[in-house]
């Protein structure tokens, strides 16, 4: 019998900036004891060799066919499975997938991240738990403005330029409605102590 088919896999979806990572970095702490690994849908961007970087900076990042989900699919099957997989590296500064890849091995637990990763119903459907991070619009412009000019190497401009024309009308189109295939809607994500300490009690059943 194989070891890893008793994988939980949690999703935590949410809107850009929603507190996504700050959930995660608090399961991560919970379940230090478990073997954990975090997969991101961002780093299933697909490559863009074939455009200028004038071209990809111009890409709707936020729609669900910018991602190459087919293959975060099969990768999380394989790792459920027992076996390990090299996922893919992407740069937000290059807008492009990188030559390298990284070896990620099966885990008990796999916590799954990203903006769109509730949207898909083969992706939804290897979760076994399901959680949307719900968080007020003005205060995720806020940070995603903060993180993308400190981490990212943006400019102001750009990054509301971005966010308004494609960020907003996609979340709206995407993010917004997958949020009704969650099991548990967390306001303010990692920074929800009550949502926290339920949600983690609850995975600890699973496990």
């Amino acid at each position: 019998m194989d070891k890893h088919n008793n994988t939980t896999v949690i999703g935590v979806a949410g809107g850009s900036a929603s507190g996504k990572s700050t959930l995660v970095n608090r399961l991560l702490e919970a379940f230090s004891d478990e073997s954990v690994v975090i997969i991101s849908h961002d780093y299933y961007y697909k490559a863009n060799d074939d455009l200028t970087m004038e071209e990809r900076v111009k890409q709707n990042y936020d729609h669900p066919s910018s991602f190459d989900t087919d293959m975060l699919i099969q990768h999380i099957r394989l790792l459920k499975s027992g076996i390990p997989v090299r996922r893919p590296v992407y740069s937000f500064k290059e807008h492009n997938r990188m030559s390298e890849t990284v070896l990620v091995k099966p885990a008990r637990v796999i916590i799954l991240d990203g903006i769109l990763i509730l949207e898909n119903k083969q992706l939804r459907d290897l979760m076994d738990i399901k959680i949307f991070v719900d968080t007020d619009a003005d205060v995720r412009l806020g940070r995603r403005l903060v993180r993308d000019v400190q981490e990212r190497g943006r400019d102001m401009d750009s990054v509301l330029t971005q966010y308004f024309s494609t960020v907003k009308p996609m979340h709206d189109e995407f993010v917004e409605p997958s949020k009704r295939y969650a099991h548990l809607i967390i306001p303010e994500g990692g920074f929800n102590s009550v949502a926290l300490t339920f949600l983690i009690e609850n995975i600890k059943t699973l496990l």
